[in-house]
């Protein structure tokens, strides 16, 4: 996409003086439309060392509220970063609904540095290729404008430049090694950064690449650019976006009414059975950590299902250093104003850590479902999203365990009176809980929905017959453990 692009001209002075600040007056007028339309843009500045990234962003934002602006600089990763997810330092900073995202350089210059220094195999480069095109995707499916800008500058240029900083005592700090480096292998450059722009160059997120010989006219080309992005968001922000087939193969499960609930425990084999497997439990979590694997559970259930004291008899046997319980509620405001997925990529562990959730993404397709809290294209969208989700953090070496927990309705009932009729439980019963219960037939179809579409061979889902709570206990202790033998293996 480099080597053959041709400009067009640089406007006269005058031309470019006026259009500028027309440009510039219509991207403020822009930014309370943003907002009340609740679009979010992210703005991904990319390119050539000294082709100006920095200052381009600094004359940019000149034209919008500080409120409604975020400007990070993406360094490479620090030791901390890279024991999460390759996606996860960049998800994390996406934009809330109406405001803007600045990246000074972002996965692009992660990718193609390693590329550059031979730091990545072409297996490695293919996947990480496969997980930035489904992360712009599901932003933009998701009502997100990515603009995508690369900052070109010839070889000449880039020297001259370099030479200018250099000679002066007081900017010579900002040429960096990486730019010495690139401008000595400029042609390696040059085509390693075409072919990743060509394998990331999609529909829905373009490539822009910006002649940064001028500074001023690189502004207005970015403003141009900008502007016409946001303007057709806009307009597109009420179409219905296409459903994805599902591509991850699916293990076939069964329906809720096919399973049988009659499964029990004697108190004393479950005292047995505990003191055994937590202590299994303990020694394993020693290795995960001493082996830098890092481990994702999440339950889902019905209310009063056990979820509780599931996961209280498997923090147990845990670390308390190398875990994470994260309750998961109805999402705060700077939560709900950003992708769905955004809140849960924020609770990953790092490598040798588990984080549990008690109750998960999968809120997408059962109460945000039912209640209405997100369109029916979003939440059918959202099986293929949450399958993508757990393919990137299997892709980063999790072991991913995903749990139902499973009663029949009369043993709700039966726990939902104990617990209004004891005054040490009735903080644990809500009104929400009873509403909840009269739309058990829902629930139950799109529980079944749910577990059918998304329990993947590399995330599947298990459930724990739970009108025992002692063998629901059991059975999840040894599902556990086993996962985490064969991922030590």
């Amino acid at each position: 996409m480099l080597k053959n692009i041709v400009f067009m001209d640089k406007p006269e002075e005058d031309e470019l003086k006026e259009r500028l600040k027309k440009a510039r007056e219509k991207l403020f007028g822009l930014q309370m439309q943003i907002k009340d339309h609740k679009v979010p843009v992210l703005v991904l500045m990319e390119g050539w060392g000294t082709a100006g990234k920095g200052s381009l962003i600094g004359q940019i934002i000149q034209n919008i509220d500080p409120r409604f602006f975020k400007v990070a600089t993406m360094d490479q990763p620090t030791p901390e970063e890279l024991r999460k997810p390759f996606l996860c330092r960049y998800f994390t900073k996406i934009p809330e609904a109406g405001k803007y995202t600045f990246l000074d350089s972002g996965w692009m210059d992660e990718v193609t540095r390693k590329c550059l220094h031979d730091k990545m195999d072409k297996k490695t480069y293919e996947q990480r290729i496969g997980s930035i095109r489904r992360f712009e995707r599901q932003l933009t499916d998701n009502g997100y404008l990515v603009m995508k800008f690369f900052c070109h500058i010839s070889e000449k240029e880039q020297k001259k430049r370099i030479e200018g900083l250099k000679k002066d005592v007081d900017t010579r700090w900002r040429v960096s090694e990486n730019d010495m480096w690139q401008n000595k292998h400029y042609k390696k450059c040059e085509e390693v950064f075409g072919q990743y722009m060509e394998d990331t160059n999609t529909p829905s997120a373009p490539w822009y690449i910006i002649d940064c010989k001028s500074r001023r006219w690189a502004e207005l080309q970015v403003l141009d650019t900008l502007i016409q992005g946001i303007e057709v968001a806009m307009q597109n922000r009420s179409l219905a976006v296409p459903l994805l087939q599902n591509v991850f193969p699916l293990r076939k499960m069964p329906k809720l009414a096919e399973i049988s609930l009659d499964k029990d425990m004697e108190e004393q084999e479950y005292k047995d059975e505990l003191e055994r497997l937590q202590e299994h439990l303990g020694e394993l979590h020693n290795r995960l950590y001493r082996k830098q694997v890092p481990v994702i559970i999440a339950y889902e259930g019905w209310d009063a299902a056990g979820k509780g004291g599931n996961i209280k008899r498997i923090t147990g046997a845990l670390d308390p250093r190398g875990y994470e319980v994260h309750p998961i509620a109805s999402p705060e405001p700077h939560e709900k104003a950003r992708h769905y997925l955004w809140r849960f990529w924020t609770r990953l562990p790092k490598t040798g850590h588990i984080a549990i959730f008690d109750r998960s993404w999968y809120g997408r397709v059962m109460v945000e479902r039912l209640e209405g809290f997100c369109s029916e294209n979003d939440w059918k969208r959202a099986y293929n999203e949450m399958n993508e989700f757990e393919k990137e953090l299997h892709d980063w070496g999790a072991v991913i365990i995903k749990f139902w927990v499973q009663i029949d309705k009369d043993t709700q009932l039966a726990r939902f009176n104990d617990r209004q009729n004891t005054p040490g439980k009735q903080w644990k019963i809500t009104e929400e809980d009873w509403r909840n219960r009269e739309k058990w037939d829902a629930y139950e179809a799109a529980v079944n929905e749910m577990i059918q579409k998304t329990s993947t061979a590399y995330a599947p889902w298990y459930i724990l017959e739970s009108v025992d709570k002692k063998y629901a206990r059991i059975k999840a202790l040894k599902i556990v453990i086993e996962e985490l033998e064969k991922a030590l293996k």
